[in-house]
C-alpha cells in the first residue's frame, strides 16, 4: 500500500523538515490543501460535514502550492507531492501549465496536480469567477493544460479560454499527473474520464469497496481501465494496522494519514510531527 501524510494547515516554516523526515520513514508523499483566499465569514456550504461548517478558519495556513512543492522537492529525492485539492477554476491556465511543467522538470515529475472545482462561493465571488460554471471551466482548463504541456505551438478557442498560437517552453518531459477530487458523481466521472488518479475525502470504511468499484466501472465505461490509476482515499476512522489490513482486502491501495492538527492540536512543533510520523510508520507502513 501507499501511504501519504496530510500536511494541510501545518506550519509553513516546518514543511521542508516534514518532507525530509517523511521520506526517511517511508511515506509515499505529502498531501497539502488549498484555498486561493479565505474570507472572514462564509455560508455553511461545506459538503463534507453534517453541519455545513468546515473544520478550518481564516487563521489556518494555506501557502502557495507551487512554492511549497518546489521547496519540498528540492530537499527530497523520492517523495511525491499532491494538493488535495487545488481549486483549479480560479486560476489562469497558462500560469498553472507553466508552474507544473517547471516543477515536473526540476522534481523528476514528482508533483501531482490534484484538482477540484471548489465549494466556497465567496472565494469565486472575490475572484470574479462564475461559481455556477466552475465545472465547465475546470473541464476546459484541463483540455488547455494538456495542450500546453504537449509542447510546440498550440491554440485554443473555447467558451471560457481563447488564445492564438502560443508555445510553453520548457514543456515537461513527462505530462504532469492529474488527480481529481470530489465526492459527487460528476467528480467521479471526471476522474475516470481524464484523471490519472482520484482523491477522496473522509471515506467511511464501509464505503471503500463500493467507491473503488464505481471508479473502476466508470473507467471501463470510458475505455481507460487499462491505464495506471491511483485512488487515494482518506479514511474517516482513526488509522490503525487492523483497519488498513481489512481495507486492503476491499481494494484500498493508497491512503492518507490525518492532518497533524487532528492528532496533535492546532499548533505543534516539528519534533512533535516527526514523532507522529515515526509512530505511524512503525505501526502501519512497515507492516503493510
Amino acid at each position: 500500500m501507499k501511504f501519504w501524510q496530510a500536511i494541510t494547515w501545518a506550519e509553513t516554516d516546518q514543511l521542508t523538515g516534514i518532507a525530509k523526515f517523511a521520506e526517511e520513514v517511508g511515506f509515499e508523499g505529502l498531501m497539502s490543501g488549498d484555498h486561493a483566499v479565505y474570507p472572514e465569514t462564509i455560508a455553511p456550504d461545506y459538503p463534507y460535514s453534517d453541519t455545513g461548517l468546515p473544520p478550518m478558519d481564516p487563521s489556518d495556513e494555506y501557502p502557495d502550492q507551487t512554492a511549497i512543492f518546489a521547496a519540498m522537492a528540492a530537499v527530497t529525492t523520492r517523495l511525491r507531492f499532491v494538493c488535495g485539492v487545488y481549486v483549479l477554476p480560479l486560476r489562469n491556465p497558462h500560469e498553472v501549465a507553466r508552474a507544473f511543467a517547471t516543477m515536473s522538470i526540476l522534481s523528476g515529475n514528482r508533483c501531482v496536480l490534484g484538482i477540484g472545482v471548489g465549494w466556497m462561493k465567496e472565494e469565486f465571488d472575490i475572484y470574479g469567477v462564475d461559481f455556477r460554471k466552475r465545472g465547465r471551466i475546470t473541464d476546459e482548463m484541463l483540455e488547455v493544460l494538456h495542450k500546453l504541456w504537449a509542447g510546440g505551438m498550440v491554440e485554443h478557442h473555447g467558451e471560457h479560454f481563447d488564445f492564438p498560437r502560443v508555445q510553453l517552453s520548457p514543456a515537461p518531459r513527462e505530462t504532469p499527473p492529474v488527480y481529481v477530487g470530489g465526492a459527487s458523481e460528476v467528480a467521479l466521472r471526471r476522474a475516470a474520464r481524464i484523471g490519472d488518479g482520484y482523491i477522496g475525502a473522509g471515506t467511511a470504511p464501509a464505503d471503500v469497496g463500493p467507491l473503488l468499484a464505481r471508479l473502476h466501472a466508470l473507467r471501463e465505461e470510458y475505455g481507460r481501465d487499462h491505464l495506471p490509476f491511483e485512488a487515494m482515499l482518506g479514511i474517516s476512522d482513526m488509522p490503525s494496522y487492523d483497519l488498513y489490513a481489512s481495507l486492503r482486502d476491499d481494494g484500498l491501495e493508497s491512503t492518507v494519514a490525518p492532518p497533524f492538527q487532528y492528532i496533535l492540536g492546532k499548533h505543534s512543533s516539528l519534533d512533535d510531527k516527526k514523532r507522529a510520523m515515526e509512530q505511524y510508520a512503525t505501526q502501519i507502513i512497515s507492516r503493510l
